[in-house]
């Protein structure tokens, strides 16, 4: 779903938000999204054409069988074509293509086009590339760095540099990061005519999947199954003291799961539901805080999870279903964690009964709009039924283009297209081509830092980087799990400060991850735990754009916005340590499969579940310094210590876990309650 796709829906649900701070959130989706050139004329023409064509053909992928050597390269080339013609070089160029931006993507063409006529003896001869290879090769390269350029920024192309600089420089490294080293040539071959480099996993991933879903979510969103999604939720949650609460979580997983984006729907979101948490008394910072808490929501949260959990497929050869299995328990937690922290805060802060004026009611909402859930949850439906991942969302979206005909107000091809004259005029500015559209131009950001991504894959296969990093992770921490898994969260989330979730996710995968393999860790539980701490790279600064986007909104402080939501994530982000200092923890992921989940102990897995809430229950209690009623210092310690021990698994930090919570509890019953607590405090801080 792109920023594009949700900006329609924000112009029409946001009248009473200030017009410039909907345009300084926008920003912040460019700087997640690229700032977009906008087209007119035959430019514009031109360019939707592409983007619908590009479509079509992966569309066609989904169901035709196209050869990998063919449907990757063929894939970067149309990403790149649109990358130069949809983003300029730089600001001052902006609404127009210039003519090197036409020699760029032509040569992106070229260079494809070269490769896939030298078939096999263009991949045989990638240890001795000749040298018209390499001058191709080295145009790819720059290519796909110029293109992570325009559309993320500098960070990304200056850490693939590195790496690159890391292959070619090896000899005079000092120890322990020395290797042989590789001349440009070998470099080239590896990185151009393989499928170990830029068409490596992370591109195939793109190709068969990640465009895939961002089509479906343009089909959801043009069907107008987000409105549909917060009114759902408004309806479903309002009047009540923990209603504008309560309604930003519901609805951040609802359109979360679809879009897979947190900045988009933070900024979605918060359009609407900033003057409902202003008026119960939400401060600034706080409402902001919330609205990114749920965005973050977007990115683990089935049935897309965004496109890291894509990767997490890949590079473990395993099923996308076996994906969603194992986000499950997590995401529950997640929501849990908010659920609880919203409950908190309106008894915290004395928040008075608000009622708000309902779009409608949830029943009469459902019967006319009930086909939204089902394109939503007819992804996991086709993966049961036995398709593979990519044939689901095909099916999915082809379910979600005919069930928006159900209805002339959700309908995709709208009911008079092909009535009376000016049929193809009708149909050119139908939601269906915006929506073929949209998927295109949707996928360019991520599937540019998939080609980069291949760059530094590549790499650390070439000089075995990852086996090196690992090594020296686990000597730092002595041999202990406990610090190696310490020690790799914050290698991952200082990697999360610079780059987006997708690419920080790929970089620790093949850095960090042996590290904790190595230590007995399974594979599955060790890149979920990456992919976990990668998501926080959304709330932490200097990249943290959701919280960013959510004060722009709200007016608040970006800063004191992010600690606002640190505090509402925190307690589930404690739960990844849970798969990998225990055997038992793995019962929080399913056990990784549907085959393991057969045979496992289903008493186990409901005993770290349950003991996993009680402690998120008692991490919430202690950050927000209220649980019954406002905790003592004493209190507080004892419920943060129990939080952390209860997500240390093993029996007896548990059962001094749940001893530490009843005592709190039992002082908090004890003490007699001070007068007019809660009074008085009429925002939240």
């Amino acid at each position: 779903m792109t920023g594009n796709d949700h900006k329609a829906e924000r112009v029409e649900l946001s009248a009473s938000l200030d017009a410039a701070a909907l345009l300084k959130a926008e920003e912040y989706i460019e700087q997640e999204e690229g700032a977009a050139n906008k087209l007119r004329g035959w430019l514009a023409v031109f360019v939707t054409l592409t983007a619908v064509v590009m479509s079509v053909f992966h569309l066609y992928t989904a169901y035709a069988i196209v050869p990998t050597q063919t449907l990757r390269p063929v894939h970067v080339s149309f990403v790149l074509f649109l990358v130069f013609l949809v983003f300029p070089i730089s600001a001052r160029f902006r609404h127009r293509v210039m003519w090197w931006d036409w020699v760029a993507a032509f040569l992106a063409i070229a260079v494809v086009v070269y490769a896939i006529q030298g078939g096999d003896d263009f991949t045989d001869r990638n240890t001795s590339p000749l040298p018209l290879d390499i001058a191709f090769g080295l145009a790819l390269i720059v290519l796909v760095l110029e293109g992570m350029r325009r559309t993320s920024g500098w960070v990304m192309p200056v850490i693939c540099v590195a790496f690159l600089l890391y292959a070619l420089g090896g000899p005079w490294l000092p120890a322990p990061w020395t290797h042989k080293g590789y001349e440009i040539g070998r470099l080239v071959g590896v990185m151009y005519m393989t499928l170990e480099g830029i068409f490596g996993s992370a591109v195939d991933v793109s190709s068969s999947l990640i465009i895939l879903f961002t089509i479906f979510g343009a089909f959801l969103q043009y069907s107008g199954a987000g409105k549909f999604y917060l009114d759902f939720s408004f309806s479903a949650m309002g009047g009540k003291p923990t209603g504008a609460g309560r309604t930003v979580v519901l609805a951040s997983f609802l359109l979360g799961g679809p879009s897979g984006s947190g900045v988009a729907t933070t900024v979605t979101l918060g359009s609407v539901a900033y003057p409902m948490l202003r008026k119960v008394g939400y401060e600034k910072n706080a409402a902001g805080g919330l609205l990114a808490a749920g965005g973050l929501g977007a990115i683990i949260s089935p049935p897309v999870l965004g496109a890291a959990a894509f990767l997490i497929a890949e590079f473990l050869k395993i099923s996308y279903l076996d994906v969603l299995l194992m986000a499950c328990i997590p995401t529950v937690l997640f929501y849990f964690a908010l659920f609880l922290m919203v409950e908190i805060d309106a008894r915290k802060f004395g928040m008075h009964e608000t009622v708000f004026e309902k779009v409608d009611t949830v029943w009469h909402l459902t019967r006319r709009y009930w086909f939204h859930f089902l394109s939503l949850v007819s992804i996991v439906g086709f993966m049961l039924w036995g398709f593979s991942p990519v044939l689901s969302v095909f099916w999915a979206t082809v379910v979600s283009g005919l069930t928006s005909l159900l209805r002339s107000d959700t309908a995709l091809i709208p009911y008079d297209t092909f009535r009376g004259p000016g049929v193809g005029r009708k149909l050119w500015n139908s939601p269906f081509l915006k929506a073929m559209e949209g998927g295109s131009i949707g996928v360019l950001n991520v599937a540019t830092t998939c080609a980069g991504a291949g760059i530094i894959v590549g790499t650390v296969t070439l000089t075995g980087l990852g086996l090196k990093f690992s090594q020296i992770v686990i000597d730092y921490a002595g041999g202990s799990l406990l610090l190696t898994a310490i020690f790799t969260s914050l290698v991952v989330w200082v990697i999360g400060l610079a780059v987006p979730v997708t690419a920080s996710y790929i970089i620790c995968a093949v850095i960090a991850a042996p590290a904790l393999t190595k230590l007995g860790v399974p594979d599955f539980a060790a890149h979920m735990f990456i992919f976990y701490y990668a998501v926080l790279s959304e709330v932490s600064p200097p990249t943290a754009l959701s919280p960013f986007a959510a004060a722009a909104i709200t007016g608040g402080d970006p800063y004191k916005t992010t600690l606002q939501c640190w505090k509402y994530t925190v307690p589930a982000f404690l739960v990844p340590f849970m798969f990998v200092l225990d055997p038992s923890g793995q019962g929080l992921l399913l056990m990784g499969s549907t085959k393991a989940l057969a045979d496992a102990n289903w008493w186990s897995i409901a005993e770290v579940t349950l003991t996993c809430a009680l402690g998120i229950a008692a991490l919430a209690a202690g950050f927000q310094g209220w649980a019954l009623r406002k905790t003592t210092k004493i209190e507080r310690a004892l419920f943060l210590v129990a939080g952390v021990l209860l997500a240390y698994p093993g029996w007896m930090a548990d059962l001094v876990g749940i001893v530490l919570v009843l005592a709190a509890m039992a002082m908090q019953l004890l003490r007699r309650e001070v007068p007019g607590a809660g009074e008085n405090r009429p925002t939240v801080t």
